[in-house]
This record gives C-alpha cells, structure tokens and sequence, in this order.
C-alpha cells in the first residue's frame, strides 16, 4: 500500500469527517462519534507522526531493496571475502621452473605473468578451469614471521598435485581437502619471512587487471587448431571460446587443458575472430585477429575484457 493511502487512512480514523456527525439525527446522544475541533487536531498529531513513522521506513527500505537487488554483485559478495588457506614456498633456481604449468602458459616470463604466480592445490584447481583468475593473498596470525600490512596479487598459472603417499595434515601440503598456495619465493618474501615455511594465509578472488589485450597463441596443424588465451583482464578464467574464419560460421572450441581449446577444423588461410566468455558471464569479440596470413606458433592480441 503506498504512502499516501496510509495518511489518507489514518486521517479518516483519527479525524472522523463531519458529515458523519451530521447525518445522526436520532434523538440519542451520540456516543461513538465526536466532533474533532480544529483546536484538537494538533493534540493528534504527534499520533500520526508516531503511526506515519514506521511506514515512511518500511517504503524507504522496499525502495531500497527493489533499486539494489538486482544490481551485479559488488567487490563485498561472497566471492571476494577473504577465506583462510596455508602457503609455501619454491625456489625458481633453475630457469626451467619458469616454464611449463599445468595451465599451458609455457614461458611465464614471455606470457606476461613473471613471477606473480601461483599453483593451487586439488582443492582449489577445479580441473584447470581457474587457470588465469586472480587472487589477493595476505600472511595472517603468526607475528613472528608476517610482514604487517602487505598483501600480493597472484595469477593461477599451475596445479600443486597431491601425494597421497602422506597424509593431509602431515606433509601433502596439497591433498584434499587442504586448500593451499604454492607461491615462487620471490612473492612469498613480500608478505611473509621465508622462515615461516609453511604459512597461514587468507586468499580471495578479485579482479584481473593486464596491460593490452587477451593473447591468442595458435598451434595446431592443417586439419586442427589449438589456441592458448592468455593475459585475460576481468575475471580472468575462460570458460568458452568461439573461433570464426572467413569461410566458416562460429565454431565452439572445447577444452584440451588449463587455458588451451581446440576445434577440428581447416583454418588455414583466412583471418580469424574469437568470441571469448569468462567465468563472470562476460563475452568479448575479436574480429580478424589474426590476419589471412597467420602462421603456427603465433600470437595476437585482440580486445580486453575490463577491470
């Protein structure tokens, strides 16, 4: 019920119109109804404000809720509240550490994500389906080893697999359901002492933020292509991809492994557009990203989802 029809109620009941006085013309004396001077009225207002108060609220409120329920979530959503995990620590000593990862990036270096990076254990990982997202990590509770008021800002790149040769709570870091982080030493000396080893942290998904576009890395021969994406902004996880020559309608591409899809078809010889949908719902189009000419083993940079 609106506002006004609430005032126009409430006045009738606590102003009774004088009409109704008039119209009783028995000999009794009226005892339901009585004439409300103007005099009076002022008396019965602090009433009414008392009445109109809640319901003046409550319309406010249902504004509210209409206006904002469904807006997209905000960065205060469950998605990005902080969850608790623990993390150690590798040594890329050896170049060759840089390369490779569950994910497909290879050279990490050359990908754009260096050594802010991260592997995820069984928990976490969902099949390589959260390669590419980004997470914020802090150090958290041990005062001795955590460096106060830090935090970094990591890519999935890689799966920290399990071994079941040991159990979850005595040395398989990364077994079910343990929910940990395997960082380069170089990220985890920015929140905590290396000394720390194994250390309790908190983690949440935010967005990605990359410089230029989404990359596209073709391979593939001339009965098949396999395309690796990566620099994703946004959500940063990929969960579909079309591709689209000159010659050829859309053609949904499956998943091989972490961010490399396929589709069985002859390409070759045509520009080439892809339709890109992240984990969050959002699609971007890159029309004619690779030119007519396009050669194996290349990358091109297309548009950018934002952030």
């Amino acid at each position: 019920m609106s506002l006004f029809l609430w005032v126009t109620l409430l006045l009738t009941l606590i102003l009774p119109s004088r009409r109704k006085r008039i119209n009783n013309t028995d000999n009794k004396k009226p005892t339901t109804f009585k004439q409300t001077s103007p005099e009076m009225w002022p008396a019965a207002l602090p009433l009414l404000l008392i009445l109109l108060l809640p319901l003046a609220l409550t319309s406010t409120a249902l504004s509210h809720f209409h206006s904002s329920s469904s807006s997209f979530p905000t960065a205060s959503s469950s998605l990005y509240d902080w969850s608790s995990a623990r993390a150690t620590y590798y040594a890329a000593s050896d170049p060759r550490d840089k390369v490779g990862g569950a994910c497909g990036y290879g050279d990490l270096e050359k990908a754009g994500y260096g050594l802010a990076t991260v592997g995820l254990s069984e928990a976490l990982f969902e099949r390589g389906q959260i390669c590419g997202a980004c997470f914020e990590v802090r150090c958290v509770e041990d005062t001795r080893w955590c460096i106060p008021g830090t935090s970094i800002i990591v890519t999935a790149t890689n799966f920290c697999a399990p071994n079941y040769g040991l159990m979850a709570e005595g040395g398989g870091h990364c077994n079910s359901p343990n929910k940990h982080l395997v960082l380069p030493i170089e990220a985890f000396e920015k929140i905590a002492v290396w000394k720390a080893g194994n250390m309790a942290v908190q983690y949440r998904r935010i967005k990605c933020r990359k410089e230029g576009g989404i990359r596209f890395t073709i391979d593939g021969s001339n009965i098949f292509i396999s395309v690796l994406i990566s620099n994703v902004a946004g959500a940063g996880d990929i969960v579909a991809v079309k591709v689209k020559g000159s010659r050829t309608g859309w053609l949904p591409m499956g998943r091989n492994w972490g961010q490399n899809w396929h589709v069985s078809a002859d390409l070759l010889n045509q520009p080439l557009s892809f339709e890109v949908t992240s984990s969050d719902g959002h699609t971007v189009t890159s029309y004619n990203v690779a030119p007519k000419a396009w050669n194996f083993g290349q990358t091109f940079e297309g548009k950018q989802f934002e952030s």
